[in-house]
């Protein structure tokens, strides 16, 4: 009995060592890469009240009067822009909200914000430039593109596979012993001191930190592909119109110049569908496009996205969150879980508080 014993307790103890081993040296290879994750993730949490405060001069302006309608003030950014095409049209959600228009002008893609009340141009940035773009670019693809975006995801997996093997080495053979491995020792030297804090963080954050990894790979490139391939596949993801294909608008028959309908209309369609008045109207790419206007923040079920015909006005499809599968409600919400606005303030400083934990348990 002794001997089958000791035979188990060598089993064990192999391959906790060869786990341990894997556990070390893949730490060390990816722990910058989690540190980065962690602290660009941590800040862009508070993107709202960061680009508030870099840009008050331009998202508020002192509502006074009558806001003019979007055509005039869109005329407006043309004059400014005369070789500029135009992209996006965003009306401010709140009163003292400037408004946004989205210019592509040459290679550049440009935000031109205006006085919705008076038509003034309050100053425009080029989108690439902001800092939250930035510190995106940087968290999702390392500012390299599809080969950061690979690395990035390689990264979360071995997180992944880090969180487990380093759970497998904390837990204690015996489950009694649970509790007694969530009291840090202080009187055992330093080095355990701090090899304590590494393993109880990881412990107390391995929820956070698995729940941060999983809402995080189905916008990766490769794991996002067979999401979606996935979610069309069983019909749970998201609808087609809303990442997908879009529909067609109708070309009038006749000869002549036909025009579009304006800006003022699709405004008027998207607030009679009560959207979230933060939305963004896109306009047309070619005769056969449409109008589409969308809600992405800030809120999984505010989101919505309508495809309009641009010459009569036809709603050609109208996707709600409620039309989402089982599959694209829970990637949906978990993102807006993982950006930190699904649930307001609460939820930034819950996720912050994870960021600081990834950072602690690299660093011990």
């Amino acid at each position: 009995m002794n001997i089958a014993l000791n035979n188990e307790r060598r089993i064990v103890n192999s391959l906790s060592g060869a786990i341990w081993r894997w556990h070390f040296y893949a730490g060390m290879v990816f722990a910058p890469f989690l540190i980065l994750l962690a602290i660009t993730g941590g800040i862009y949490l508070f993107k709202p009240q960061v680009e508030s405060f870099l840009y008050k001069d331009y998202y508020y302006i002192h509502a006074d009067g009558q806001k003019l309608p979007p055509s005039k003030l869109i005329e407006k950014v043309k004059k400014t822009h005369l070789d500029g095409q135009l992209i996006r049209y965003k009306p401010g959600v709140e009163g003292n909200r400037s408004l946004e228009v989205g210019i592509l002008d040459g290679e550049k893609s440009l935000t031109v914000f205006v006085n919705p009340y008076s038509g003034e141009i309050v100053g425009e940035l080029d989108d690439a430039d902001r800092f939250m773009a930035q510190i995106e670019k940087l968290h999702g693809q390392l500012m390299v593109g599809t080969v950061g975006d690979l690395l990035i995801e390689l990264a979360v997996c071995w997180g992944l596979i880090l969180l487990i093997t380093g759970m497998y080495l904390w837990w204690p053979r015996d489950r009694k012993g649970v509790f007694k491995r969530l009291i840090l020792q202080q009187n055992r030297g330093k080095r355990s001191f701090w090899r304590d804090i590494h393993a109880v963080t990881g412990f107390l954050m391995s929820l956070g930190i698995a729940f941060l990894i999983l809402t995080g790979l189905p916008w990766t490139g490769f794991w996002g592909q067979q999401v979606q391939k996935i979610g069309t596949n069983t019909g749970t993801g998201i609808p087609a119109p809303v990442w997908g294909e879009k529909p067609q608008s109708t070309e009038p028959l006749g000869k002549g110049n036909v025009s579009s309908i304006s800006i003022d209309e699709v405004v008027r369609i998207a607030n009679s569908r009560n959207l979230y008045p933060g939305y963004d109207v896109y306009f047309p790419d070619g005769p056969e496009g449409v109008y589409t206007v969308q809600v992405f923040l800030p809120k999984s079920t505010d989101e919505a996205t309508l495809h309009i015909d641009q010459y009569n006005g036809k709603v050609l499809s109208d996707s709600r969150f409620q039309d989402y599968g089982l599959l694209g409600m829970a990637i949906t919400t978990g993102y807006y879980l993982h950006i930190g606005a699904e649930l307001g303030l609460i939820n930034q400083i819950v996720g912050l508080i994870v960021c600081i934990g990834i950072v602690l348990i690299v660093v011990t």
